[in-house]
């Protein structure tokens, strides 16, 4: 088996990154039983383009070989003042299932965190859904020092 590299993704990676973005809200919508997403391959790749050229959203992509993306983690930085000022957001995470159980997940979590404290963040923040089908995610982020601060995500569409 190959090494497992990871780096910081670039504009050239948005392909790779896009379809592992459909790969893992089609998993979601699997494991909840609806079409809560409205994913569109192309609109996603532009805008991933987008985020990453200007810098607003940064990815950490894991490799096997010069080619095989095994996952991902992506952040933004946020602002409120119960977080005393800048955080970290994790909206998308993502290990493909060939990978995981390899520790894929943890060493782009641990990538997340010092990218985080490069840039003054004094925390991380995630949402996984409340549901059983996420167990396994959700003791994956104890375990790696997340706590349950209560609440759930919610949205309205503008």
């Amino acid at each position: 088996m190959e090494t497992i590299a990871i780096r910081k993704a670039n504009a050239g990676d948005a392909e790779n990154i896009a379809a592992m973005v459909g790969e893992l809200l089609n998993a979601i919508m699997a494991g909840i039983g609806s079409p809560v997403f409205n994913f569109n391959p192309e609109d996603t790749l532009l805008r991933l383009r987008t985020f990453l050229e200007q810098g607003n959203y940064t990815v950490f992509i894991a490799e096997q070989g010069d080619t095989e993306a095994a996952g991902f983690i992506a952040l933004t930085e946020s602002h409120a003042l119960y977080a005393e000022g800048a955080f970290g957001t994790i909206p998308e995470f993502f290990v493909r299932p060939e990978f995981r159980s390899q520790q894929v997940g943890l060493r782009l979590l641990e990538q997340a965190k010092a990218y985080g404290r490069t840039q003054g963040w004094k925390r991380l923040e995630v949402t996984t859904p409340p549901l059983p089908e996420f167990d396994k995610t959700l003791a994956f982020y104890q375990r790696e020092g997340f706590a349950v601060t209560g609440g759930r995500k919610l949205k309205a569409l503008l």
